[in-house]
Protein backbone atom coordinates (compact mmCIF):
# COMPACT_ATOMS: atom_id res chain seq x y z
CA UNK A 1 0.00 0.00 0.00
CA UNK A 2 1.64 3.18 -1.02
CA UNK A 3 5.44 3.77 -0.43
CA UNK A 4 6.76 0.88 -1.66
CA UNK A 5 9.27 2.45 -4.18
CA UNK A 6 10.62 5.02 -1.75
CA UNK A 7 11.48 2.11 0.39
CA UNK A 8 13.01 0.45 -2.22
CA UNK A 9 15.58 3.23 -3.06
CA UNK A 10 16.22 4.02 0.21
CA UNK A 11 17.83 -0.08 0.55
CA UNK A 12 19.07 0.90 -2.44
CA UNK A 13 21.51 3.24 -1.25
CA UNK A 14 22.62 1.05 1.45
CA UNK A 15 23.45 -2.07 -1.08
CA UNK A 16 20.97 -4.27 -0.35
CA UNK A 17 18.14 -5.07 -3.02
CA UNK A 18 14.71 -6.20 -2.11
CA UNK A 19 12.16 -8.67 -3.36
CA UNK A 20 8.90 -7.84 -3.91
CA UNK A 21 6.03 -10.39 -2.02
CA UNK A 22 3.08 -10.46 -4.04
CA UNK A 23 1.82 -14.04 -2.53
CA UNK A 24 2.64 -16.83 0.06
CA UNK A 25 5.34 -18.48 -2.19
CA UNK A 26 7.48 -15.10 -3.03
CA UNK A 27 8.15 -16.18 1.60
CA UNK A 28 10.74 -18.98 0.77
CA UNK A 29 13.37 -16.83 -0.38
CA UNK A 30 12.82 -13.93 2.10
CA UNK A 31 15.45 -13.90 5.31
CA UNK A 32 13.25 -10.66 6.86
CA UNK A 33 10.41 -9.03 5.86
CA UNK A 34 9.64 -4.98 4.99
CA UNK A 35 5.69 -4.60 5.67
CA UNK A 36 5.32 -0.72 4.53
CA UNK A 37 2.63 1.03 3.86
CA UNK A 38 0.55 4.35 3.53
CA UNK A 39 -3.27 5.15 3.54
CA UNK A 40 -6.61 3.51 5.33
CA UNK A 41 -6.49 0.40 7.89
CA UNK A 42 -9.27 -1.49 6.26
CA UNK A 43 -8.12 -1.03 2.44
CA UNK A 44 -4.66 -2.57 3.72
CA UNK A 45 -5.59 -5.43 5.62
CA UNK A 46 -8.38 -6.17 2.62
CA UNK A 47 -5.12 -6.19 0.45
CA UNK A 48 -3.08 -8.32 2.46
CA UNK A 49 -6.19 -10.75 2.61
CA UNK A 50 -6.48 -10.67 -1.15
CA UNK A 51 -3.01 -11.78 -1.37
CA UNK A 52 -3.49 -14.46 1.41
CA UNK A 53 -0.63 -13.43 3.35
CA UNK A 54 -2.27 -13.03 6.75
CA UNK A 55 -1.81 -16.38 8.04
CA UNK A 56 1.80 -16.50 6.93
CA UNK A 57 2.77 -13.38 8.55
CA UNK A 58 1.00 -14.25 11.32
CA UNK A 59 2.72 -17.84 11.69
CA UNK A 60 6.18 -15.89 10.22
CA UNK A 61 6.00 -13.86 13.40
CA UNK A 62 5.26 -16.96 15.50
CA UNK A 63 8.28 -18.19 14.24
CA UNK A 64 10.87 -15.32 15.66
CA UNK A 65 11.83 -14.32 12.00
CA UNK A 66 12.39 -10.41 11.53
CA UNK A 67 10.09 -8.30 10.36
CA UNK A 68 10.03 -4.37 10.19
CA UNK A 69 6.39 -2.40 10.04
CA UNK A 70 6.87 1.02 8.37
CA UNK A 71 3.78 3.74 8.90
CA UNK A 72 0.94 1.82 8.09
CA UNK A 73 2.64 -1.48 8.61
CA UNK A 74 3.05 -0.36 12.60
CA UNK A 75 -0.54 0.18 12.88
CA UNK A 76 -1.44 -3.20 11.10
CA UNK A 77 0.84 -5.05 13.66
CA UNK A 78 -1.92 -4.46 16.24
CA UNK A 79 -5.43 -6.12 16.90
CA UNK A 80 -8.05 -3.35 15.84
CA UNK A 81 -7.87 0.22 14.63
CA UNK A 82 -10.67 3.32 15.66
CA UNK A 83 -9.99 3.68 11.62
CA UNK A 84 -11.54 0.62 10.41
CA UNK A 85 -13.96 -2.37 11.22
CA UNK A 86 -11.83 -5.49 9.93
CA UNK A 87 -9.21 -6.85 12.37
CA UNK A 88 -5.40 -5.99 12.34
CA UNK A 89 -2.59 -9.14 12.28
CA UNK A 90 -2.48 -9.04 16.01
CA UNK A 91 1.11 -9.65 16.13
CA UNK A 92 1.13 -7.41 19.16
CA UNK A 93 -1.64 -6.83 21.53
CA UNK A 94 -3.55 -3.58 21.41
CA UNK A 95 -5.06 -0.93 18.87
CA UNK A 96 -5.08 1.99 17.19
CA UNK A 97 -6.51 4.94 17.65
CA UNK A 98 -6.97 8.34 16.31
CA UNK A 99 -4.82 11.12 17.30
CA UNK A 100 -7.16 13.64 19.90
CA UNK A 101 -8.49 16.67 18.08
CA UNK A 102 -7.95 18.70 21.21
CA UNK A 103 -4.23 18.42 21.55
CA UNK A 104 -3.65 21.77 19.41
CA UNK A 105 -1.79 20.05 16.81
CA UNK A 106 -2.99 19.83 12.96
CA UNK A 107 -4.37 16.32 11.74
CA UNK A 108 -3.01 14.68 10.16
CA UNK A 109 0.21 15.51 12.25
CA UNK A 110 3.19 15.88 9.20
CA UNK A 111 6.79 16.92 9.71
CA UNK A 112 9.70 16.50 11.30
CA UNK A 113 9.80 15.50 15.27
CA UNK A 114 12.48 14.08 17.84
CA UNK A 115 12.10 10.65 18.84
CA UNK A 116 11.87 9.68 23.22
CA UNK A 117 13.46 6.63 23.57
CA UNK A 118 11.41 4.74 26.08
CA UNK A 119 13.20 1.48 26.02
CA UNK A 120 16.61 0.29 23.74
CA UNK A 121 16.02 -1.78 21.01
CA UNK A 122 17.99 -2.52 17.74
CA UNK A 123 16.76 0.43 15.44
CA UNK A 124 18.20 3.24 18.12
CA UNK A 125 21.48 4.32 18.41
CA UNK A 126 23.97 4.19 21.35
CA UNK A 127 25.25 7.55 21.36
CA UNK A 128 23.10 10.78 22.76
CA UNK A 129 21.82 11.88 19.35
CA UNK A 130 18.46 12.86 19.53
CA UNK A 131 17.11 11.89 16.38
CA UNK A 132 14.45 13.57 14.39
CA UNK A 133 12.06 12.00 11.90
CA UNK A 134 9.16 12.46 9.50
CA UNK A 135 5.93 11.92 10.19
CA UNK A 136 2.31 11.47 8.61
CA UNK A 137 -0.08 9.87 10.89
CA UNK A 138 -3.87 10.49 11.86
CA UNK A 139 -3.82 7.46 13.77
CA UNK A 140 -1.14 5.88 16.48
CA UNK A 141 -0.99 2.41 18.43
CA UNK A 142 -1.87 2.04 21.96
CA UNK A 143 0.31 -1.25 22.63
CA UNK A 144 -1.35 -2.46 25.59
CA UNK A 145 2.36 -4.09 27.40
CA UNK A 146 4.54 -1.02 27.84
CA UNK A 147 7.94 -2.76 27.25
CA UNK A 148 6.58 -2.72 23.36
CA UNK A 149 7.06 0.54 23.21
CA UNK A 150 10.18 1.71 22.02
CA UNK A 151 9.71 5.64 21.25
CA UNK A 152 7.64 8.03 21.39
CA UNK A 153 7.04 12.01 19.67
CA UNK A 154 5.84 14.77 21.25
CA UNK A 155 1.69 15.91 20.22
CA UNK A 156 0.07 18.35 21.91
CA UNK A 157 0.76 18.24 25.77
CA UNK A 158 1.06 14.22 25.22
CA UNK A 159 2.95 11.55 23.13
CA UNK A 160 2.44 9.75 20.09
CA UNK A 161 3.34 6.21 19.52
CA UNK A 162 6.43 6.16 17.34
CA UNK A 163 8.58 3.01 17.37
CA UNK A 164 8.04 -0.39 18.59
CA UNK A 165 9.92 -3.19 19.36
CA UNK A 166 9.02 -7.42 20.51
CA UNK A 167 11.36 -10.17 20.05
CA UNK A 168 12.39 -9.73 16.18
CA UNK A 169 9.51 -7.48 15.44
CA UNK A 170 10.17 -3.72 14.99
CA UNK A 171 8.27 -0.66 13.41
CA UNK A 172 8.17 2.71 12.96
CA UNK A 173 5.47 5.32 12.65
CA UNK A 174 7.40 7.48 10.83
CA UNK A 175 8.70 7.10 7.47
CA UNK A 176 12.28 6.55 7.61
CA UNK A 177 13.14 6.40 3.97
CA UNK A 178 11.47 10.17 3.98
CA UNK A 179 13.71 11.04 7.86
CA UNK A 180 17.22 12.25 5.45
CA UNK A 181 19.74 10.78 7.53
CA UNK A 182 18.77 9.68 10.21
CA UNK A 183 16.00 7.58 8.66
CA UNK A 184 19.17 5.81 6.58
CA UNK A 185 20.97 5.51 9.72
CA UNK A 186 17.88 3.72 11.44
CA UNK A 187 17.45 1.39 8.21
CA UNK A 188 21.41 0.79 8.07
CA UNK A 189 20.96 -0.55 12.02
CA UNK A 190 18.11 -2.79 11.37
CA UNK A 191 20.35 -4.32 8.35
CA UNK A 192 23.43 -4.64 10.71
CA UNK A 193 21.32 -6.23 13.24
CA UNK A 194 19.84 -8.95 11.07
CA UNK A 195 23.63 -9.61 9.96
CA UNK A 196 24.27 -9.94 13.86
CA UNK A 197 21.48 -12.03 14.70
CA UNK A 198 21.03 -15.44 14.99
CA UNK A 199 19.76 -17.40 12.53
CA UNK A 200 15.67 -17.80 12.42
CA UNK A 201 14.30 -21.33 13.72
CA UNK A 202 10.98 -22.12 13.84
Amino acid sequence: MGNLHSVQTSFARLDQPLEMVHGPDNLESCDALILPGVGAFDPAMAQLAQTGLIPHLQQWHAEAKPLLGICLGLQLLFERSEEGRRPGLGLLKGHVRRLPGDAGERIPHMGWAPLQVSHPCPLLGHDEREEWMYFVHSYAAAPEQPEVLAASAPFGRGQATAMVWSGRLGACQFHPEKSGDAGQRLLQRWLQWLERSAPCQA
